[in-house]
């Protein structure tokens, strides 16, 4: 009974990426809060503590790698969603409420969020829908500095170190990755959520009515 459960359980991984402060991280919560057996990872929880994070040669530590994060407990976490999401929801309390009963019951998605979840081979197979949040230089390091961070920024962080790495990630992504959905994040939230909600719950159809 166990394995036929299993067999009949239905998952979805939908990837929402993007540069510091480009609204990633809203636009995954409100996907969250719109699709019925959903949840978040958020690869921000992944990063190594400041003692280990290098520094370059003008001070500034190296944040904006993968080797700053720990993207091996990352992957195990994810692992043990694909494994029994059910079961993950449950044990991590993450809005057991918002489980839907009957039919939702059979498709689980799972909303990964971060700056460099494409930028990482063994994740970034594992996606079924892409999505990139951009927005111009001016309006990022507006943001970014408009927002309090633990460790602080330094003086000339974002252009010594934040915009160069985003920049540099951004071209490896592109030569690693294909089928992602770039987004203006300059428009408005709402416009956003509904195309990518709309397109979401499209493929939770798809897959409903797969044998």
């Amino acid at each position: 009974m166990y394995q036929k459960h299993r067999a009949e359980m239905k998952t979805l991984v939908v990837g929402v990426g993007g540069m510091t402060n480009g609204g990633k991280s809203t636009l995954a919560m409100s996907l969250h809060q719109q699709i019925p057996n959903s949840c978040i990872i958020a690869q921000d929880s992944y990063f190594k503590d400041e003692s280990v994070v290098p520094e370059d040669s003008n001070g500034f530590k190296q944040y904006d790698t993968l080797d700053a994060l720990h993207m091996d407990v990352m992957m195990s976490d994810v692992d043990l969603w694909r494994r029994d999401p059910e079961s993950f929801l449950k044990q991590r309390d993450l809005n057991p409420e918002h489980i839907a009963p009957s039919v939702d019951k059979e498709v689980f998605v799972l909303i990964v969020e971060g700056f460099l979840i494409f930028n990482y081979r063994p994740l970034n197979e594992l996606f079924n829908k892409k999505y990139y949040m951009e927005i111009p230089y001016e309006v990022c390091k507006r943001r970014r500095s408009s927002r309090v961070y633990t460790p602080p920024d330094p003086p000339g962080y974002f252009d010594g170190h934040v915009w160069p790495m985003y920049l540099k990630n951004h071209q490896e992504m592109e030569t690693m990755v294909s089928g992602i959905v770039f987004l203006d994040g300059l428009k408005p939230r709402e416009e956003l959520l509904a195309a990518v909600c709309g397109e979401v719950c499209q493929e939770i159809e798809r897959l409903r009515e797969k044998d």
